[in-house]
């Protein structure tokens, strides 16, 4: 079976533009497929590494007016009896020493309050 969670965090340094607003926009098919760049590695070495599917951006949207950027993305995994077991607790934890305290996301900085996984 395949298993969804969800995965938030806000970029302070992108600023939101109303072209990250929108799916089809070439802002935010750009932005996307950076998130992708730097969220499919962290995850892929992670303890549910194994069973990680892949994440979808699913928006965008503007935090502290408009001059930061949160995302959200529901990420996807394999639930079986031989895959590793999801906990979002851990995979919390992970996340956060892979970004330096929820500090650093590759080139981003990250606001230390804003990640959040939910199972």
């Amino acid at each position: 079976a395949v298993r969804n969670f969800t995965l938030n965090f806000t970029l302070t340094n992108l600023q939101f533009t109303a072209d990250l607003a929108m799916p089809n926009s070439k802002k935010f098919k750009s932005t996307e497929k950076v998130m992708y760049h730097y969220v499919d590695p962290l995850l892929q070495k992670s303890s549910i590494g194994p069973a990680y599917i892949g994440c979808k951006v699913i928006a965008f949207r503007s935090k502290e007016g408009r001059h930061n950027t949160g995302v959200d993305a529901i990420c996807s995994y394999r639930d079986e009896p031989s895959a590793p077991r999801f906990n979002r607790v851990t995979i919390y934890r992970e996340l956060s020493n892979a970004t330096n305290g929820v500090t650093q996301l590759g080139h981003y900085n990250l606001d230390s309050q804003s990640l959040y996984v939910n199972g």
